[in-house]
């Protein structure tokens, strides 16, 4: 990697985020850490700018005692604490923060970090996680256990939303250059926005995990316990099969998961990384019912050497090699047709009754992971920032050419 070559980056640079919180942590950040890292090796260190922030008060963050810009949501009651409550104002409070003076600004967004406001001198580029789900093809599904509804509030939570999906697409059109998360997520991004973009897989520490231990005869599910992803379609499943299933995570479904679940399944709620660790490397299958933009759990479970097995829709295609599709050596786990508890039954049963975990050796599993990590992606993001700068600093000379010839005809 050459820095010599990347000298023509600007020496400030503005990193913008949705929140930077304890409360609300994974993936998306693991991604900003990345970027931030990346570029202070490669240009400088970045301006850090989000809507609230609590992170940098955390002695274990990366963010401790690092300076980020906020929004007037960080002085509002609860605001840290539950900036998602104010969502009516959220597209507004991104909208007023001050990127005057950062020619280089790169937002990581899930929810409103692209709408910010930039000038025609400024390159705008926009790392998407997602659209916005719940203003878009999961707004039903968000909405179908939600509080408010149940207390009346339905029709007006969907007519923000309606507002919130023609922000949504409007802002699109301020950023100046698109990455995607993954093919999935570009068609999303093509769909409601009309944009092209380019996919850029997130980072996954991979190193974290140990593929080579013993397997044990139990099932693992680690995600956050909400409507879209699905889990109780697992629990439905495995009380059926009669199978052992650990479940890790915690949210608002978790009491409804407990209620549903039988003797053989076990919901454990939040762990600690270690403790997560240590299950993917024992389980059997790492099994997956929902529909993720990428889904970095599973290339976590593979990089601890484990199968997965996962509905075949969304980011799950762009990182699982399914053994129906994929030579013996190739394959990293079983992808299954519907979203259904009979689809997800017939593929388990399919994988018991083969004893594919012999066939799906753990090394190559682990080896397969290698295209995740987090120096593939910052190789990767280094070429693509690069490239697309010169882009821009190259059109700007063009435009101010074309501006003086221009001016000498004139006189």
């Amino acid at each position: 990697m050459s820095v010599n070559s990347y000298l023509d980056l600007p020496s400030n640079i503005a990193l913008v985020h949705e929140w930077f919180t304890p409360r609300s942590s994974g993936g998306a950040e693991n991604v900003v850490e990345v970027i931030d890292d990346l570029l202070s090796e490669i240009a400088s260190k970045p301006e850090l700018f989000s809507l609230v922030n609590e992170e940098n008060l955390q002695n274990n963050s990366w963010l401790f005692k690092r300076k980020v810009k906020t929004s007037f949501i960080q002085k509002l009651p609860f605001g840290i604490s539950h900036v998602q409550q104010y969502l009516p104002l959220l597209p507004f409070a991104i909208e007023q923060l001050d990127l005057e003076g950062y020619p280089l600004v790169i937002s990581s967004s899930h929810l409103v970090a692209k709408g910010i406001l930039t000038s025609p001198d400024q390159l705008h580029v926009s790392y998407v996680h997602t659209p916005v789900r719940y203003a878009w093809d999961q707004m039903n599904i968000y909405l179908q256990r939600t509080f408010l509804r149940r207390i009346g509030l339905g029709p007006l939570i969907r007519w923000q939303l309606h507002a919130l999906r023609q922000w949504d697409q409007l802002s699109s059109s301020r950023v100046d250059y698109l990455l995607a998360n993954s093919n999935f997520t570009a068609k999303r991004i093509w769909k409601y926005w009309r944009r092209r973009s380019e996919v850029l897989h997130p980072p996954v520490n991979i190193n974290r995990f140990a593929w080579n231990k013993p397997r044990d005869d139990f099932y693992l599910s680690v995600c956050r316990l909400v409507p879209n992803k699905r889990v109780d379609l697992l629990v439905r499943a495995f009380n059926r099969l009669k199978l052992p299933l650990i479940i890790v995570g915690d949210g608002a479904e978790k009491a409804y998961l407990k209620d549903l679940a039988g003797p053989t399944v076990q919901i454990l709620g939040f762990q600690s990384k270690e403790y997560i660790e240590n299950l993917m490397s024992r389980c059997r299958a790492f099994v997956y019912a929902g529909i993720e933009d990428f889904g970095i759990a599973p290339v976590e479970a593979m990089a601890s050497g484990a199968p997965v097995i996962a509905f075949a829709k969304g980011g799950v295609l762009d990182t699982v090699k399914c053994f129906h599709c994929s030579s013996d050596k190739q394959a990293t786990g079983l992808l299954f047709p519907s979203q259904t508890v009979k689809s997800l039954i017939e593929a388990i049963e399919f994988f018991k009754e083969k004893q594919l975990w012999k066939d799906l050796n753990p090394e190559p599993i682990r080896n397969w992971s290698n295209s995740f990590s987090q120096d593939s992606f910052k190789n990767r993001f280094e070429k693509t920032i690069n490239r697309v700068w010169r882009d821009h600093i190259n059109s700007c000379d063009i435009a101010t050419s074309d501006l003086s010839s221009s001016s000498r005809n004139i006189y």
